[in-house]
């Protein structure tokens, strides 16, 4: 993985991080690159209120708020900004408002990556929001000072569309890291992860092979006229 100057992750939700880009940021910490991670809402209308309940709507928000911090622990990100959108919102805020926040932190931090949603191919509204506010702002700088712009993506058939990730790391260096940050997200994760560490035991091994991978594309700036 390659040394970079600083990278700057930006999500919507606690635990968005933990699936898909965890094992990144762990190695990239490991290599000596500071990371910031920069979650938008806390997720306060997950719909994991378990089962018997453990949480309530009022209680979700602080619950979710220490599992977001216990994932950062364990990945080793010591900087870790919750910038207080709610959850379910990030569709309705006007898009030069969440570029401006992420424009903000670029001029900051001045990473050399940034890791966000690549938008059209993410599912959810907020993070649709979140890509398009992240691609938007990184396009505001001149394309000789652009930080690199890795995408996650994962919406039925996107790789028809898209073709095939540009950048795969294999994490398996880091997956005792990318296991905490999952296990971290109790309230979401907890169904999951019961099977999945009854079949750890039972097989005697580490993680799935699928969850040592982590996929990223590269925003081509020639759609540029799409947003």
């Amino acid at each position: 993985m390659e040394k970079e100057r600083h990278v700057l992750v930006v999500f919507p939700h606690p635990d968005d991080e933990a699936f898909g880009v965890s094992g990144t940021m762990a190695s990239h910490i490991q290599n000596g690159t500071p990371v910031t991670y920069a979650c938008l809402t806390l997720g306060e209308m997950g719909r994991n209120l378990g089962n018997p309940p453990f949480a309530t709507r009022e209680s979700l928000p602080e619950i979710r708020k220490k599992e977001l911090q216990a994932s950062a622990k364990a990945m080793g990100v010591t900087d870790l900004r919750m910038m207080g959108y709610r959850d379910k919102t990030l569709e309705f805020i006007p898009d030069e408002e969440l570029t401006n926040l992420v424009f903000d932190l670029i001029e900051e931090l001045n990473p050399s990556l940034v890791i966000s949603f690549y938008p059209g191919y993410s599912v959810h509204p907020d993070h649709e929001a979140t890509g398009r506010a992240v691609v938007r702002a990184v396009r505001r700088l001149p394309k000789e000072s652009r930080p690199k712009l890795h995408c996650v993506a994962f919406s039925k058939n996107h790789e028809a569309e898209i073709g095939s990730p540009d950048i795969e790391h294999d994490i398996s260096a880091v997956s005792e890291q990318k296991f905490g940050a999952l296990k971290a997200h109790l309230s979401q994760t907890v169904w999951m992860l019961a099977d999945l560490e009854k079949k750890m035991a039972e097989e005697k091994t580490g993680l799935p092979e699928h969850f040592l991978t982590e996929r990223f594309w590269t925003y081509p700036w020639d759609r540029d006229n799409v947003l």
